[in-house]
């Protein structure tokens, strides 16, 4: 790279002529709309060309010192260039000098004088916030924020007010900054407009310092003010699952009015994520009759239906979608689908392979152009093209699917794809071999060893999949899937079950409350002989998360106990949410077949 040096008090000089006059060029023609903009912010009063020229020149040669790597120099110029033409724009420029110098001090003195100059100016305001929090400073913030928002405009002061949490996010002691945000808003706090939104900010601020009650206390203060504000429903909505659980009757006050479709998907895409399905799907049919144009809403319906078995209802509602998104388009482009629509094109095509159309799911998968979900949906052709008796014609899409070069893990998923899709027809040595090949060639994918030593244990090589386990642990100690399928082995052979207890403790310490870790330590618990345990860590496990596996132990456990009824209650269930699942299969035929 070429040097540049410079005389302030001679004629600059450069290496190459040629590099020189076009550098100088470009930058000439960089300065340009920032001189015209300077120009604006001087005083409309006698024309100076004297000083123009002196200014022109400093920003001149500012830049070429910042081209330089010269930032002190900059800085200097380009701060003097700005307090002379009284101009944002250059102000701006010097204070992203000193950053870029990785210098605090000077960053501030440069935002201290544009926010003297210009003390309305949100972009100055925000760099001097942001500056001072940097420098671990945040409480000088608050009477310069205070004096500026006194003298904003309403539509300014809302939009400073909502950016506060941005001006103080990267603040490392988060009740001070909280505490800094409060004073600020002291004023705010009571006014019936600005208040609510005051309140809110509070909130949120005093989330992010893990004050959930204060947040909710927030919370609540704002829908006082006004019950019908979003921003105060919205702090709520974001407390929903902390230590705060009033927040959910505030969202619901809320929702009982005239919320936005935005604000009631939000709560659904919550209930979904908490398993209160019922609710999720009761608010999903209210979103739809309330607002029966917004797309989305009839997607989230469709998906929770379809999840829920109402395959019927399900196929209605995300062709009335795909109806809709279609009156909106003019010309759709298949390689440009959105993840919405994607995601409808993909249920459809589940809502069909249930129904045993097979050649209509893959029409709909097939319709799915975009390059980035190419392996994704091929996967999921290739698993139906299996169910139609066509493994090999599935086997060979799979294998001619590209390996982009911008997508480097695409190797890795296609190796994993062909695997799973052996492993689901029955074929597990090729399977293995597949893994076993794919891992040679990437030997530090853990979820690849991960998922040879599972398959590994299905083939029965229970010393390979042990070693392998342990491997993966070694070279990554909060891998708690490895954890827990090493504990569950070995509980599931009923043996060494004081190490198996250590392994599955060890992955719900990584995991807390996960259903499938839940589920692997009550299947040790009915190993060591506590039946009633293991049936109430099971029904936990399978209320947070129904799934067919799940639905197995439970049912054998409750068998065991007695319980044949509930047992098969259970298992048809699990039937209706996995009717192909090897181990529930199995279970019910074992046991009920037992004499």
């Amino acid at each position: 790279m070429e040097s540049i040096g410079f005389d302030y008090y001679g004629s600059m000089s450069l290496k190459s002529p040629t590099v020189r006059c076009k550098r100088v060029l470009g930058l000439l023609a960089a300065l340009a709309s920032s001189w015209a903009a300077a120009q604006t912010a001087v005083d409309n009063g006698p024309e100076n060309s004297v000083l123009d020229g002196e200014i022109f020149y400093e920003v001149l040669v500012g830049e070429i010192s910042a081209q330089a790597g010269d930032g002190s120099a900059a800085f200097a110029l380009l701060l003097d260039a700005a307090r002379k033409a009284n101009a944002a724009n250059l102000f701006e420029r010097a204070v992203q000098i000193a950053l870029d110098a990785r210098n605090g001090d000077a960053a501030l003195q440069a935002a201290q004088s544009w926010v003297r100059a210009y003390p309305q100016a949100l972009d100055a305001n925000r760099y001097f916030v942001q500056i001072l929090v940097g420098l671990n400073r945040p409480m000088d913030a608050v009477a310069p924020l205070k004096r500026a928002m006194r003298a904003m405009t309403a539509a300014d002061k809302f939009a400073t007010i909502e950016a506060l949490p941005r001006y103080f996010a990267r603040a490392t002691d988060r009740r001070l900054a909280a505490t800094s945000v409060e004073q600020v808003l002291v004023t705010e706090v009571s006014d019936p407009v600005a208040g609510p939104l005051a309140w809110a900010v509070i909130g949120q601020m005093r989330l992010q310092a893990n004050d959930a009650a204060g947040a909710l206390g927030a919370a609540k203060r704002g829908i006082a003010l006004n019950p019908q504000s979003a921003a105060p429903a919205t702090l709520a909505l974001a407390l929903l699952g902390t230590a705060a659980p009033e927040a959910e009757s505030l969202v619901q006050s809320y929702l009982a009015g005239k919320p936005s479709a935005e604000f009631r998907v939000a709560y659904i895409r919550y209930l979904v994520g908490a398993q209160r399905i019922g609710h999720a799907y009761a608010q999903a049919l209210k979103l739809t009759q309330q607002s029966p144009d917004y797309a989305d809403g009839w997607l989230l319906q469709g998906s929770i239906e379809l999840q829920e078995g109402k395959f019927q209802e399900a196929e209605a509602t995300l062709k009335k979608y795909m109806e809709i998104r279609a009156a909106a388009a003019q010309k759709p482009d298949p390689q440009a689908m959105d993840r919405s629509l994607v995601m409808a094109h993909v249920l459809l095509s589940q809502v069909a392979e249930q129904g045993g159309r097979y050649d209509e799911a893959l029409v709909y998968l097939q319709r799915i152009g975009n390059p980035a979900e190419a392996m994704r949906m091929g996967s999921r052709q290739a698993a139906i093209l299996a169910k139609q008796g066509k493994l090999e014609e599935g086997l060979a899409l799979l294998r001619a699917l590209p390996e982009p070069e911008n997508q480097p893990d695409a190797a890795k998923t296609k190796a994993i794809a062909v695997a799973q899709l052996l492993r689901d027809n029955k074929k597990p040595l090729e399977a293995y071999q597949t893994l076993e090949a794919a891992l040679a060639r990437f030997p530090d994918d853990l979820d690849m060893r991960y998922d040879l030593a599972m398959m590994a244990e299905k083939m029965g090589k229970l010393d390979v999949m042990e070693e392998l386990m342990r491997q993966v642990i070694a070279a990554k100690p909060d891998f708690h899937a490895a954890y827990n399928a090493l504990g569950y082995s070995l509980a599931d052979r009923n043996i060494r079950l004081g190490e198996a207890r250590q392994l599955i403790a060890k992955a719900l310490e990584f995991a807390p409350g996960d259903p499938f870790i839940v589920d692997s330590m009550a299947w040790l618990e009915y190993r060591s002989g506590n039946t009633q345990e293991a049936i109430r860590l099971l029904q936990s496990a399978f209320k947070a998360r129904p799934d067919a596996e799940i639905a197995a132990h439970l049912g054998e456990v409750l068998w065991s106990a007695g319980e044949k009824s509930q047992a098969a209650a259970i298992w048809e269930q699990g039937l209706k949410i996995n009717p192909e699942n090897e181990t529930l299969l199995e279970t019910t035929q074992r046991l009920r077949n037992k004499p």
